[in-house]
């Protein structure tokens, strides 16, 4: 796997509908939270439901958040992230 670009979330802050644009061009969104994994896929949840899971706190997407090919990995899980790794 190579990186392509990074960016530092602190400095770039995606609210609700930046990070809704994000999720346009995927075919599937991880959402780790804790210990707990959320799959969406593009016909599936509403954007409320999908948003609601993919925000923290503050309202910015989770971080930190990953795209390869046309799946997104957003926050953070072990689980997750061993299966992605392999």
């Amino acid at each position: 796997m190579q990186v392509v670009e990074t960016v530092d979330a602190r400095k770039n802050v995606l609210k609700a509908g930046e990070a809704w644009n994000l999720f346009q061009d995927t075919e599937t969104v991880y959402v780790g939270r804790g210990k707990k994994t959320a799959v969406f896929h593009p016909n599936g949840e509403s954007k409320e439901e999908r948003l609601k899971v993919s925000l923290g706190r503050t309202g910015n997407l989770r971080a930190p958040t990953l795209r390869v090919g046309k799946t997104l990995y957003v926050g953070y899980n072990d689980t997750m992230y061993e299966e992605l790794l392999g």
